[in-house]
């Protein structure tokens, strides 16, 4: 199929990446390029890129779809093609479903288990939650809404807020809940509301987990002891152990960001880095030679 870009590259991944990585790298670039963050002329090209993102991601996040480009590449896709139909010729032909919109379906004869969007694969990062928050059907969109855009802080992302904005002239009250992240999109009803957070200067997060780094003197390290961390949620001490290694990292169960749906949160996670002084008194240094003496 002349003209089409190799999927590996329109999301900067290699053959050998992981389903994991995959999906971090389509993340990544479905984010920068969606059309809500594109004006002018500027849109028509993310569009365009946005759509092919989307369907290289259809393709490679699929084992039995990115073995059948691996080997016959994009005509695997065409009319007549390795994995064109689901008539069971191809690698596709014992499922069912099909494509409709910007995703793919499968269903099964099987009721009442997982839930109602198992075997969904949205290929808008942003679309099931429009499905919790006032969206139709998942098979397709309505009528194109006002789009708008609003950027909140770390902890009003992770604890939700209340915001008062400025929607077609008039003072809207809205309701951010408490575990979104970013880039994603709020259906309202009448308008649809984009959210980014700003970035936090001592947390990060990868989903709904929290990542810090805390750095320990090294006495602390070799003989063990207590510290107190941050959390989203306040401080809590953690006990370090005798002989603690420098990039040591610890996890703090539920003390990570509420999931969006449904109970429970993420986790915490604290890396303890060992700090090494780079100046040390006539007797820290005697001390340091009588371990280095005694193979410490």
């Amino acid at each position: 199929m002349a003209g089409k870009t190799d999927y590996y590259e329109t999301l900067d991944v290699s053959k050998g990446s992981s389903g994991e990585e995959i999906k971090k790298a389509y993340r990544k670039k479905a984010l920068e390029w969606h059309p809500d963050r594109h004006k002018g002329e500027g849109k028509e090209d993310a569009e365009r890129k946005f759509k092919e993102i989307n369907e290289a991601y259809q393709i490679l996040s699929d084992p039995q779809k990115k073995a059948a480009y691996d080997q016959y590449g994009h005509s695997a896709f065409s009319p007549g093609g390795a994995a064109s139909g689901f008539d069971g010729g191809g690698p596709f032909g014992s499922s069912q479903g099909g494509q409709w919109g910007p995703f793919t379906y499968t269903y099964s004869t099987r009721g009442g288990e997982g839930s109602q969007f198992s075997g969904f694969d949205f290929g808008d990062p942003f679309e099931i939650f429009e499905s919790f928050f006032g969206g139709g059907s998942p098979f397709g969109r309505a009528q194109r809404k006002p789009r708008y855009s609003i950027t909140v802080d770390f902890m009003e992302a992770v604890e939700g807020t209340e915001k008062t904005v400025d929607i077609g002239g008039k003072k809207r009250k809205i309701k951010i809940p408490a575990g979104i992240s970013e880039g994603t999109r709020i259906d309202f009803g009448d308008f649809t509301l984009s959210v980014d957070t700003h970035p936090h200067p001592i947390f990060e997060r990868d989903g709904d987990d929290i990542y810090v780094k805390e750095v320990i003197p090294f006495s602390l390290a070799a003989l063990g002891g207590e510290i107190e961390v941050p959390t989203v949620s306040g401080k809590v001490k953690i006990r370090v152990r005798p002989g603690t290694q420098s990039g040591t990292t610890v996890r703090l169960k539920d003390q990570g960001v509420k999931h969006l749906r449904g109970s429970g949160k993420g986790d915490q996670y604290v890396r303890l880095n060992v700090l090494v002084p780079e100046k040390l008194t006539h007797e820290q240094k005697d001390v340091i030679e009588d371990l280095r003496g005694a193979g410490l």
